[in-house]
């Protein structure tokens, strides 16, 4: 079986490859934009099934059908919420909500392999209204953001609410919350893909290496060049600087 992905941001790609790795699903080809989806396709094979993240780079990724006839299945991948995803069962499609959960992607999968066609059947024409599905996406809903985190301790899993965490950080290639009681987890994810995930009104990254919530702001410091340092009640590992870059942004945001 083939498997392609079509995802906007690359960290998020690589974050559901591994995951479909886990379920011995190999990825074949990533792509991360309409026009450069459009080339592959014109000059490629079709796979079996697509991953297909609905928001690109250059546009809704509905416009790769309209150059081109795709033969393949689809399961789509998108942070767009329940209501407005009514379009997606009408049109009989499967989808994932982002952060894509490793159980419903297995039931996704394991829903797409029942419907394999014989090998004899030959390729079946994907019969969507899209322009049905582009008109129910335009009309106003709100986004759905991450609001908890599972994470593994030992044998047992820990629930942790937007609400306990006092910053995420990135420290040797791993990322990790921590927590307003002063603990560390680490999770599965990069500071890349929390960005999207999280709400921006009450998160922020300010460098490279920290985002941190409205909510766990103790004081904030002038600092060196230009910078601003973030006091946050517990954690003390290394100094929380808002990069330079960034000042004008984060006080934006701050109100």
């Amino acid at each position: 079986m083939t498997t392609l992905i079509i995802e906007d941001e690359k960290p998020a790609a690589r974050l559901l490859q591994r995951k479909l790795e886990k379920l011995n699903i190999s990825v074949s080809t990533m792509l991360h934009s309409v026009e450069e989806s459009i080339h592959w396709f014109s000059n490629n094979q079709h796979p079996d099934l697509i991953f297909l993240d609905i928001q690109l780079s250059d546009g809704l990724s509905f416009e790769i059908f309209e150059k081109i006839d795709i033969q393949s299945a689809i399961i789509f991948t998108t942070a767009y919420d329940e209501y407005a995803l009514k379009a997606f069962k009408l049109n009989s499609i499967d989808y994932l909500l982002k952060p894509i959960d490793e159980d419903d992607l297995e039931v996704a999968v394991t829903k797409f392999k029942t419907r394999l066609p014989k090998a004899d059947s030959g390729n079946q024409n994907l019969q969507l209204d899209f322009e049905q599905i582009r008109q129910m996406l335009s009309n106003p809903f709100e986004k759905s953001y991450k609001k908890r985190f599972t994470v593994k301790i030992g044998q047992h899993l820990k629930v942790i609410t937007t609400e306990e965490i006092e910053c995420f950080f990135s420290e040797n290639k791993g990322t990790y919350i921590h927590t307003f009681d002063n603990r560390n987890y680490l999770i599965d994810s990069t500071l890349e893909i929390l960005e999207h995930e999280l709400d921006k009104k009450d998160f922020f990254r300010v460098s490279r290496k920290f985002i941190v919530p409205l909510t766990a702001i103790k004081e904030i410091q002038v600092y060196t060049n230009s910078r601003l340092k973030v006091i946050l009640p517990t954690y003390k590992e290394d100094e929380v600087i808002v990069s330079r870059e960034k000042v004008q942004d984060f006080k934006n945001w701050l109100g």
